[in-house]
């Protein structure tokens, strides 16, 4: 959980804009196409999901990657099939390699995928692509197809649904940015992307070169439970060999004099991002989750898997059949943060007491839920354990959440974790830094397994850092030559 509480104010709920159907122009094609909503109602969707991507990934601090992205989204937008429409880029501090794009021209790169890029025609590829599923409206008709109750992902841990009051508002709001995209779209979007790349003068062969990169990575499946570019951009089949020859058409179009790769720009831009997951914002080491920069710790019960996120971190077990969250809350005291939760929550409070979590402030709320199920008409009643703790002049909240018939096998790993809630003062554990992306230079002619040598990279990570570069280990690299390693 990175220290973004001050974002918690800025969620706005889906909910605000009202979806219409109606018939319009589609910019790309030019023919008509049923809508649900205007372009008017599309930015405003626009502006009410971004803060709810910032909340639940952060941003990544990084001024002359976002002002470089922006300057080249103007670039690239004023040549687009909507030249009239304001495009924002932003840099998600995960390390998941993804880019999406959501209604209203909002348009993220995790700092995973711009860790991949190897040249600035990449980017700008994945650039024009996502801008190409706003221009053709992909955004807008996926997510009028979509509802709340079509998927149980709640912060990347797919989780019963019977829980997903208990993860926060933004969170059960991002279900809808990671489905994916028909073959139709995604054919299209390639078009358009090699198209926008290809009229500001980048080389777009790049862009169905990044792409063979993500299939030799294997990424169909998600990173932590969080989707990749390849689960969200699935391959419309032979795409490769379409985005060449598409490019092609266009350079055959174009009889521009040269067409931009910029591989030593683009390097000296990503050096030293951060590379993997960043343990300064929380980490797990052996069974215990430590928070640095929060300066707390806490054990995990064996099996549970943890996602951590800027809003809150959460816990489930392998049957998926209980939740721990552990978020903060607004209120200012323990005895506020207790009742404006419970009544938020609408639970039904059984017994309520004043303790102490290794000398901190605390209340405990044990309090029940009672709910029909719609499609079955069968009463279900969830029983949930909760923590408020006051530490560092802030409220950390914790709760254990099971159905009734699951809870008493669960409550001694809720009480195991929440109870353990402790101060971090260990400093080997406080100072941790992350790995980061190093650009080197070639010393001497050779292959890049003899680069890598030179530079101390150990044998079992180099194939990893071969695909990193998109290289294989006996290519040929001169002296003077960019790579990249892993410091």
């Amino acid at each position: 959980m990175k220290i973004l509480k001050v974002l918690l104010s800025a969620i706005i709920l889906i909910g605000l804009v009202v979806l219409v159907p109606g018939c319009a122009i589609n910019p790309v094609t030019g023919k008509k196409q049923l809508v649900f909503m205007s372009e008017e109602q599309e930015i405003a969707l626009g502006k009410n999901y971004d803060p709810q991507v910032v909340a639940t990934f952060g941003l990544y601090e990084n001024e002359a990657l976002v002002n470089f992205l922006s300057a080249k989204a103007d670039e690239m937008g004023k040549i687009s099939h909507r030249p009239h429409l304001k495009y924002h880029v932003k840099v998600l501090d995960s390390p998941v390699i993804n880019a999406f794009a959501v209604p209203g021209g909002y348009i993220y790169f995790t700092r995973g995928i711009l860790a991949q890029f190897n040249n600035e025609a990449e980017m700008m590829g994945v650039l024009a692509h996502e801008m190409g599923h706003i221009t053709a409206r992909h955004t807008v008709v996926n997510q009028a197809k979509q509802t709340v109750a079509q998927i149980a992902l709640i912060g990347g841990l797919m989780i019963s649904k019977d829980f997903a009051q208990f993860a926060n508002e933004a969170m059960q709001g991002m279900q809808l940015l990671f489905l994916s995209f028909s073959r139709e779209n995604e054919r299209e979007a390639d078009r358009l992307g090699v198209e926008y790349s290809s009229k500001i003068g980048y080389d777009a062969h790049e862009m169905a070169e990044f792409f063979n990169v993500l299939k030799k990575m294997q990424m169909g499946s998600s990173h932590a439970g969080v989707p990749t570019f390849m689960s969200t951009h699935p391959d419309p089949g032979d795409r490769y060999n379409a985005v060449k020859r598409k490019a092609d058409e266009w350079q055959d179009s174009l009889k521009l004099a040269s067409y931009k790769v910029n591989t030593g720009s683009y390097l000296k831009l990503i050096d030293g991002i951060v590379y993997g997951e960043d343990p300064r914002q929380g980490y797990v080491e052996g069974n215990t989750f430590y928070h640095p920069e929060m300066r707390f710790m806490y054990p995990i019960p064996s099996g549970w898997k943890l996602i951590n996120s800027p809003m809150q971190v959460q816990m489930v077990p392998e049957d998926q059949k209980a939740l721990m969250v552990l978020s903060l809350s607004q209120q200012k005291t323990l005895e506020q943060a207790a009742t404006s939760t419970i009544e938020k929550l609408k639970l039904e409070v059984v017994n309520s007491r004043k303790a102490s979590v290794n000398g901190l402030p605390t209340i405990i709320v044990d309090s029940k839920q009672t709910n029909q199920d719609q499609q079955t008409g069968q009463t279900k009643t969830i029983k949930v354990i909760s923590y408020f703790i006051e530490y560092n002049s802030a409220i950390y909240v914790f709760h254990g959440v099971a159905l009734e018939e699951d809870f008493g096998r669960n409550a001694r790993n809720f009480e195991l974790t929440m109870a353990n809630f402790n101060r971090l003062t260990n400093p080997a554990k406080i100072n941790v830094e992350p790995q980061k992306i190093t650009v080197k230079q070639v010393k001497r002619a050779g292959t890049l397994a003899d680069a890598f040598r030179y530079y101390g990279v150990k044998q079992g990570e180099m194939n990893n850092l071969a695909l990193l570069n998109n290289m294989e280990l006996s290519d040929k690299v001169k002296s003077g030559q960019r790579i990249k390693i892993i410091d």
